[in-house]
């Protein structure tokens, strides 16, 4: 290999390192659908710190939209959400062949047996009621449902 040849990307206007191209390749992709702005901006700060690439979402259209154009390795789900509900993303996202694959962890104040038992036989991996679970045990369980 010649040294002196111009950077693989050169000719894209861009210069990327070895390691920042690695790095940013493997990093896990995680979206998160929450309307609560100043939970939604703590679970991004906790997931950024412990190196997963985070995409944010603050209602049901906007989260399926984006489900569809990043294919995260797995979805943050709340369920109130403005417009369509998250009911109703899970449903969308586990009829499309391209997303039905990716674990959903619901992430609701919703905790009525029915709320929970709906949300599961949806599709969803795991069902956490945010009042139950601090910021650090939800990274925990992001990181269980990845392995």
């Amino acid at each position: 290999m010649n040294f002196r040849s111009s950077p693989p990307f050169a000719s894209l206007g861009c210069i990327i390192s070895i390691n920042s191209y690695i790095s940013i390749d493997f990093m896990q992709k995680i979206l998160i659908i929450e309307d609560d702005k100043f939970l939604r901006e703590l679970i991004v700060r906790k997931l950024s710190q412990e190196n997963f690439d985070v995409v944010e979402a603050i209602d049901g259209e906007d989260g399926i939209k984006k489900v569809k154009e990043t294919i995260p390795d797995l979805l943050l789900l709340d369920l109130i959400l403005p417009g369509i509900d998250g009911f109703e993303v899970l449903s969308k996202i586990k009829e499309e062949p391209a997303t039905a694959s990716i674990p959903v962890i619901i992430l609701s104040n919703l905790g009525q047996r029915e709320d929970i038992e709906r949300g599961l036989k949806l599709g969803a991996v795991d069902y956490l009621v945010k009042a139950h679970f601090t910021p650090n045990e939800i990274i925990e369980k992001v990181k269980a449902n990845l392995k």
